[in-house]
């Protein structure tokens, strides 16, 4: 066991996402407070070989990971939680050449939605890419093992 068991558990989730997998994205840090994800950069992800800035989508998608996976620092248990809604509101294109951080907290949940909230940086958080908000459905633990990502993450209970 290590000495933070949601970043474990962020970690073991991260990488039974096969989007993650492509994107090349990891857990950097958990606790309490939130969650960060990493994605580093990769000529793969630039959406303009001009600048070479990564694209759009791949920092969507990013962010929408990091905001659903904050999910895992409020609950007692994992649960099936979609996203219902995300707004990115970009601030600047990302540098080439240097990794992309996603920051995401739960600051309100409810018995049905999670609302979350973070931002996207590269060296310093004060000086965000992107902001984003964001709501996501709590299905519950009734649909564990039968679809979704219950079943498949390594370590987790059925």
């Amino acid at each position: 066991m290590t000495e933070n068991p949601l970043l474990e558990r962020a970690t073991r989730f991260v990488s039974a996402l096969r989007h993650c997998q492509v994107l090349g994205i990891s857990a950097h840090d958990a606790s309490e407070q939130g969650i960060t994800l990493l994605m580093p950069y990769a000529p793969q992800l630039v959406g303009d070989p001009q600048t070479g800035v990564i694209h759009g989508g791949a920092l969507t998608s990013l962010m929408d990971t990091a905001c659903g996976m904050a999910t895992l620092c409020v609950l007692p248990q994992f649960e099936v939680c979609p996203t219902l809604d995300l707004r990115i509101d970009y601030m600047h294109p990302a540098e080439p050449h240097k990794p992309v951080y996603g920051f995401a907290q739960c600051y309100r949940v409810t018995t049905d939605v999670i609302f979350t909230r973070g931002f996207a940086y590269q060296d310093d958080p004060q000086q965000p890419i992107a902001h984003v908000v964001g709501t996501f459905m709590r299905m519950g633990k009734r649909l564990k093992g039968t679809q979704g990502l219950g079943s498949t993450i390594e370590g987790e209970p059925a």
